[in-house]
């Protein structure tokens, strides 16, 4: 079982590449066509997948990624627990601002709540954002699709040295807090 590692490949002139992770599949390919469709200054590729590892048979021909973006619907447990599974197969250099989570359905009730506690916990060990996402409206979609083309800017080093760490902290808050989540 290889490792992902963030730093093993040469990066592609003016590309970035991101990784959505989703058990469930149901924002994954909303989101890659509201990342691809969506106008930037640099070219991305979005790479999908069920869960980690990757396939070891297309590792020669895979660009390096510069972000994973790991899609948990809080409805499911499992979804959880395939995000909890996935992150054994990444090295410990992807968690150095290469890996961040997308929560979905967090205002919903009590065991929303102790997932996304969970979820928080995590984000918190390996020092990753978590982000939440609205992913049953347009908009919704693409405010995450800009969120995400936003981080995945600065993680595959196309922003300038003026970006600072506040303002990568504004793109990378919850919007829902837990009060939010406690009045529910």
């Amino acid at each position: 079982m290889a490792l992902l590692t963030p730093y093993s490949k040469v990066p592609e002139l003016n590309t970035a590449t991101l990784l959505l992770v989703e058990n469930e599949e149901q924002l994954q390919s909303k989101l890659a066509n509201a990342i691809v469709q969506y106008e930037k200054e640099f070219n991305v590729n979005v790479r999908l997948s069920r869960k980690l590892p990757l396939p070891v048979e297309n590792k020669g021909t895979r660009p390096r990624i510069d972000l994973i973006v790991f899609i948990v619907n809080l409805q499911s447990e499992r979804s959880v627990q395939s995000v909890e599974s996935s992150l054994n197969h990444l090295h410990s250099d992807c968690f150095l601002g290469k890996v961040c989570f997308l929560v979905t359905d967090a205002r919903c009730g009590s065991h929303t709540h102790e997932r996304l506690v969970s979820i928080r916990k995590l984000a918190a060990v390996h020092q990753c954002p978590v982000l939440c996402a609205e992913h049953k409206t347009a908009d919704g979609v693409n405010a995450a699709a800009v969120r995400l083309l936003s981080i995945l800017k600065v993680s595959a080093g196309m922003s300038p040295i003026a970006t600072t760490a506040l303002y990568l902290s504004t793109l990378t808050r919850c919007s829902v807090t837990s009060d939010d989540l406690d009045e529910e």
